[in-house]
Parts: structure tokens; sequence; C-alpha cells
């Protein structure tokens, strides 16, 4: 049974008077797969469709989506989303870029992105992955985090 934690206490940091900066967040993880599933992506013969351009589409809605998923994330207008991928013979390694000029970072853009990206090719996949009982005995999503993070100044072009 849980105890209660906490006092009900809810506030979004708040970054008023913080100045606009670059921001930058690299996130990677990856996720484990039969290598006859990664056969099968490779040569275009998942059922469901092209698996890596479809989990760029949700990874790049996902960064976009963030403060509507993660309550007390600020609304940042995102510059770039940038996910690119790496196949093993029995992973997907997965690396997600966020920019944006912004007075908060991006990190948690960058992991809503990649763990929506990796959520995508699981279920694009899963049922290649399932066994005789329709479970996942091999299937897991592992080594996520953030990578680095990145600010510098911003000046406008006419300063």
């Amino acid at each position: 049974m849980l105890s209660k934690i906490g006092n009900g206490k809810v506030d979004m940091v708040n970054v008023s008077n913080k100045g606009e900066v670059h921001r930058l967040a690299v996130a990677v993880g990856r996720i484990i797969l039969r290598p006859e599933t990664i056969k099968a992506i490779k040569e275009g013969k998942v059922e469901k469709g092209d698996v890596l351009t479809i989990a760029k589409l949700a990874g790049i809605l996902a960064a976009k989506y963030t403060p509507y998923i993660i309550p007390l994330c600020h609304q940042i207008p995102l510059t770039h989303v940038d996910i690119s991928f790496k196949l093993g013979e029995n992973y997907i390694e997965v690396w997600v870029k966020v920019e944006a000029i912004s007075r908060t970072g991006v990190e948690m853009e960058a992991l809503t992105s990649l763990s929506v990206t990796l959520l995508t090719i699981w279920d694009m996949v899963k049922k290649y992955e399932k066994d005789e009982k329709g479970q996942y005995p091999y299937t897991k999503i592992e080594e996520v985090r953030v990578l680095r993070k990145f600010k510098e100044g911003f000046k406008r072009a006419e300063d």
C-alpha cells in the first residue's frame, strides 16, 4: 500500500526573467528485437508499413506535444527535431536531437520523442516479437538517457 507523499503543491517553474538562448538536447536509447524482426524491417516486409518512417513521424509529433503529456513542461516553439537510427543485428538504436530558441531546456522534448519513437517501433513489430503464449520474452527498451544538453547565448540578426 502506498502512503501519502507530498503536500499537494504544484508549481510550473517561472522562466519569465530568463533570456532566450539556443537550446539543444540529444537523447539516445535502443530497442532489442529478434534478428528476424530486424531483417523484416530492413527488407520492408513488416505488415504495418515502413517502421522507421512511421516511428520517426511519431517521434517528431511527440516532441511537439510534450507539454500536453508532461504536466509542468513549458510550451516551447521547437526549431528542429532530428531522429536517426542505427540498426544492429538484434537492436535499433535511436538518436533524437531537439533544438529551440527558448528560456528553458528541451531535454523533456528529446526524451519524450525518443520514448515514443521506441514505443512506435515496438507497436509496429509486436506481431513478430510475440512467442506462442503472446508474450515478449526477447523484446525490451533499454538505455534511455539524455546524452548531452547544450545552451549558448543568442543574438538576434540585428544585434
